[in-house]
């Protein structure tokens, strides 16, 4: 007497597998929010950005022999911002200023001859915000004066977006949405540069 097994899976085991296999992926989805990983990616970019024009706009103020930063009365944008949603003015009135190029030379959205540092340039290209819409953008707003900037984005992650309320300038009023005209993240020299 011999017995033939069949060596294999039955349906209802291949069933319970796939079962189990899609909620693991559904908890490991819900977990992880692809979502949120990809703006804290965004904000990551953008925290970093504004920190190299900082360290970029230093540079120049600390090596050129007058600096001349030259004044822009709404402040300048990487995308027009929409009426009362400027970083740069009292109560958030106007549209910034958009300059679409991106040279190094003075007449880019950072509006600063880095040109003329002694060794050259320290960046190559400014950079551009990830998203680059009327919400989210990049400005730049300078006092010559005073040879005193502000640099401003918005953050939109979960996770960093707190960052606009402590971040010491003076667009800090963020509700729960984190997208209304009084929340922008602020760094330079002076971050309540605005007029």
């Amino acid at each position: 007497m011999t017995s033939t097994a069949k060596k294999g899976f039955t349906l209802v085991e291949l069933l319970i597998v796939i079962a189990i296999l899609g909620v693991l992926a559904t908890a490991v989805t819900v977990v992880l929010n692809p979502a949120e990983l990809l703006a804290q990616a965004r904000d990551g970019q953008r925290m970093a950005d504004l920190d190299t024009m900082r360290t970029a706009v230093g540079t120049y103020i600390a090596q050129v022999s007058p600096p001349t930063l030259t004044d822009v009365a709404l402040g300048n944008c990487t995308k027009a911002s929409t009426s009362g949603n400027n970083p740069f003015t009292a109560g958030n009135a106007g549209i910034c200023t958009e300059v679409l190029a991106r040279t190094v030379a003075g007449e880019g959205w950072v509006n600063v001859p880095f040109t003329s540092i002694p060794g050259g340039s320290p960046v190559a290209v400014l950079p551009v915000d990830p998203t680059n819409n009327a919400t989210y953008l990049y400005g730049f707003k300078t006092a010559n004066a005073s040879s005193t900037f502000e640099l401003d984005t918005r953050l939109e992650s979960v996770k960093f977006r707190t960052k606009m309320e402590s971040d010491g300038g003076n667009s800090n009023t963020c509700t729960g949405t984190y997208v209304d005209a009084g929340c922008w993240y602020e760094v330079g020299t002076d971050p309540g540069l605005d007029l």
